[in-house]
């Protein structure tokens, strides 16, 4: 198996995104995980072992913990908001099962939609000009990286919680599609206030 592929069963996986997320912008050990996620230590840990030996977290430090030593992790999310530079190409594909498991951890996550506060649902599948598509990429990397590097640990005080996500590529030209599923074609936008 090769590693682009291990890389992307870890990260198929509902928990494993959960904790990706979890881990941005703030380093945790498998006690504070599981504690966050309401999960066993032992299940917390296992993930995390998957996470990282697949490249997807870094250990971040070391603390002592009842005569033993915690390891404390983190994702390095800044390697993966760079289009077009080292490290852009890390995930060249977004296979099915990637797919389907940020599928269910965007259902779980609208559970918890605040009410009556502001939020944005926006999907197109369109054709636009080069100059258009790359102030689109340039925005959504901008808007990425912001919200990642500002991330804090949960719950920290003066802070809200938040879902962000962010699938945007280009397309094949179409000549190849297969029959029309019957989707409406263009745009739909829904702005929440």
């Amino acid at each position: 198996m090769t590693d682009e592929i291990a890389a992307m069963r870890a990260i198929a996986h509902p928990v494993r995104l959960r904790i990706l997320s979890l881990l941005t912008g703030t380093a945790m050990s498998a006690a504070e995980v599981a504690r966050e996620l309401g999960l066993t230590h032992a299940n917390a840990s296992y993930h995390l072992r998957l996470l990282a030996d697949a490249d997807e977290l870094v250990v971040d430090g070391e603390e002592k913990i009842r005569g033993g030593v915690a390891k404390r992790y983190r994702y390095p999310h800044e390697r993966d908001l760079v289009p077009g530079e080292p490290g852009a190409q890390r995930r060249p594909g977004t296979p099915s099962p990637y797919l389907r498991a940020l599928g269910k951890e965007l259902e779980r996550r609208s559970r918890s939609r605040a009410a009556s506060t502001p939020s944005l649902s926006s999907d197109l599948e369109g054709w636009v000009d080069e100059e258009t598509w790359d102030e689109v990429l340039e925005l959504l990397v901008r808007a990425s990286r912001l919200v990642h590097e500002r991330n804090r640990p949960p719950r920290t005080e003066g802070t809200v919680h938040i879902s962000a996500t962010a699938l945007a590529f280009r397309m094949d030209d179409g000549t190849d599609d297969e029959a029309d599923d019957g989707a409406d074609d263009g745009a739909h936008d829904e702005a929440g206030r």
